[in-house]
């Protein structure tokens, strides 16, 4: 080979080592400013998985604190045999539970919470009457609403403070009673009789304004033009009522029976205030207050607390298998 052969071949292979590959001479240059905002797309999207998380620290921050510590200690109380008072106490494993298991005495005062326990039906079928009514077009709607309502804005102790001089002898009831002909100088809160049904109708003076709210939230929920279709059919209030109102609210129906039952199970102010558990009227949660706080068994309180959870969390389960929750279509 001579000179000018091995010349132009090694300017062959020069040119062909400083040629770019194929694929990389047919694609676009990379914008200079792309690999940097590449990272910074990241982490936009970083912060917006991030940001419910924020909003919700506080509150969550909150609920561990005075809800699920709290009930943490309360299921450690429950295995010791601390009298509240003490600097130290002793485990007794289920000692306490035992000693409640043993005694049908401490439930004998389930039997009570029946009385609230019909009351609260009481209460969930006035509401639902008061709110199917002012759902329509009524006269000083407005103002029978807050009336109604009302009552659940007083607090306990002022309610059961207002209801004792209500139901005293010749108090307000038996005032009213006389003046109507039917008598009076019944002894509401003292006979064991009365003393248990006179509670727990002020339960329902003063709970029946929060069902009334909730049903009256939900009928106003519902479509006006099946009102308008259900009245060229001639139908009627009631007919409205079975029809299209009952079947649209259940769902909140069932929720303030859940409530309802949970409640009774756990009623205290207004027995607690009113009559301190006396003539019959103790409830569990009155029972438990008097373990912690007169006998100095804080530990036995404890497990009556666990209990009574337990129990109402059981019951709301096997009310939610009965009664599944079922998604109303509203067109």
């Amino acid at each position: 080979m001579t000179a000018v052969h091995k010349t132009r071949a090694a300017a062959h292979a020069a040119g062909r080592r400083g040629a770019p590959p194929p694929d990389s001479a047919a694609a676009p240059p990379t914008p200079p400013g792309a690999a940097a905002g590449r990272p910074r797309a990241r982490g936009r999207r970083r912060i917006a998985a991030l940001t419910p998380w924020l909003f919700l620290a506080a509150p969550l921050a909150l609920l561990v604190m005075f809800t699920y510590l709290p009930v943490a200690d309360m299921i450690g109380y429950s295995f010791t045999d601390w009298d509240g008072v003490s600097p130290t106490s002793s485990g007794v494993g289920l000692e306490n539970y035992a000693d409640l298991v043993t005694r049908p005495a401490r439930f004998e005062v389930f039997l009570v919470s029946g009385f609230y326990l019909a009351a609260s039906v009481v209460q969930i079928a006035v509401a639902l009457y008061f709110a199917t009514v002012l759902s329509f077009d009524t006269r000083f709607r407005n103002l029978f609403k807050g009336l109604l309502f009302f009552p659940y804005l007083i607090n306990g102790v002022a309610v059961g403070f207002v209801f004792l001089y209500f139901f005293q002898p010749g108090g307000t009831l038996d005032t009213l009673l006389r003046l109507a002909g039917m008598g009076g100088g019944h002894l509401w809160l003292g006979d064991p009789d009365l003393a248990n049904p006179s509670l727990a109708g002020v339960s329902v003076w003063r709970f029946m304004g929060l069902n009334m709210v909730l049903f009256l939230g939900a009928i106003q929920s519902i479509p006006p033009h099946l009102y308008e279709a259900a009245q060229l059919d001639g139908a009627n209030r009631w007919q409205q009522f079975r029809h299209i109102i009952a079947p649209s609210i259940k769902p909140v129906i069932s929720l303030s029976f859940i409530l309802a039952v949970s409640g009774s199970l756990a009623v205290f102010e207004i027995p607690y205030i009113m009559t301190g558990g006396a003539n019959g009227t103790e409830t569990f949660v009155i029972q438990t207050v008097k373990l912690a706080f007169q006998f100095d068994k804080v530990g036995l309180a404890s497990a009556s607390a666990v209990v009574l959870l337990v129990l109402i969390l059981l019951i709301t389960w096997v009310q939610r298998r009965l009664v599944p929750e079922e998604r109303v279509e509203l067109s």
